[in-house]
């Protein structure tokens, strides 16, 4: 795999561990977050796409070290994050900013929307009030809104503008990467549309990388330019959109696929998958999705398959290649 990029991520694992009982004894891991490896490209969006609880958030969070890996490795710009102390963590945390899902409560809403932006200016050290003033209003025009909102609250604001804000305060201190976590999924479908164009222009003036993390694959086709897969904790495929899109190999992308009348492949029938997505305290042993294919051979319940190259740059894990 190529592993150039402005972010790596090798062999990334997250788990929490449970405990039970009187002293706490420890029954087990949920593996959030297991032997992950990606990159991205400057300038480049990379979909990550899912079922609820599959550790998409959690992959994000850690890239950040707002989680703490359990193991693995990360780079971004190619310095090692995992080994970086407070003062280097916090600086590198100005140039990895993340949108989060619901800007009701990303935003505090005692704060004026100006201060909810200035916070992250105060934070990473710009003194000057006149220069983070010029910074707000600057940066509140950028995402489409007037500089003179900077002194009204979140309550005043409709969803799409309150997310614009939110964008506006990822953006304070001029990151190269943003990891948007279901940024448009709390929104209407109108307004869905301006939000990612928004984030496209500023993608395209800026030259900025996103992380774009989403359960809706129509979003990720608008969006991205590469898409990944993950089912409990691991990349099941990945490719570039219009051979992810187009040429889907495993049965679980086949699937997703099939849910959606308007990216259903010609022909293909819905595809229903049967039975709930497994504990990740307990995934299943072999393939993680054997339990619910479509496609299942003996050989999925007894070995993992290798996530690898099947066709230039479009990865799967499947027993099927």
């Amino acid at each position: 795999m190529n592993t150039s990029g402005i972010l790596r991520i090798e062999n990334l694992k997250k788990y929490y561990q449970v405990t039970a009982g009187l002293f706490s004894k420890k029954v087990g891991d949920v593996r959030a977050v297991d032997d992950v490896s990606l990159h991205i490209k400057q300038g480049e969006v990379l979909g990550l796409v899912g079922e609820s609880g599959c550790g998409k958030s959690t992959l994000g969070k850690t890239i950040m070290r707002l989680e703490e890996p359990t193991s693995g490795e990360i780079y971004f710009d190619g310095t090692d994050v995992i080994k970086m102390g407070k003062q280097e963590l916090r600086r590198l945390r100005g140039k990895i900013q993340i949108v989060f899902q619901d800007p009701d409560s990303s935003l505090d809403p005692r704060m004026t929307v100006g201060d909810c932006i200035d916070e992250a200016l105060i934070v990473h050290d710009i003194k000057n009030p006149d220069t983070r003033n010029a910074k707000v209003a600057e940066l509140l025009e950028k995402v489409g809104l007037e500089a003179g909102f900077a002194q009204r609250y979140p309550h005043e604001f409709s969803g799409g503008q309150r997310q614009r804000i939110g964008i506006a305060r990822a953006l304070a201190m001029d990151p190269k990467l943003v990891i948007a976590d279901e940024p448009v999924s709390a929104l209407d479908v109108s307004v869905q549309a301006q939000v990612l164009n928004l984030m496209m222009d500023i993608k395209e003036k800026d030259g900025l990388a996103y992380l774009f993390i989403s359960h809706d694959l129509s979003v990720v086709k608008y969006i991205s330019d590469r898409v990944a897969i993950m089912y409990l904790g691991k990349i099941v495929e990945l490719a570039g959109k219009h051979e992810f899109f187009n040429n889907p190999l495993h049965p679980y992308t086949e699937a997703l696929l099939s849910a959606i009348v308007s990216l259903r492949p010609d022909g293909k029938e819905k595809i229903i998958l049967k039975g709930d997505v497994p504990s990740p305290l307990n995934p299943p042993s072999g393939c993680r999705f054997h339990t619910r294919c479509h496609k299942v051979m003996p050989v999925c319940s007894q070995k993992e398959p290798e996530f690898r190259e099947i066709t230039k740059d479009h990865y799967t894990a499947c027993h099927l290649y």
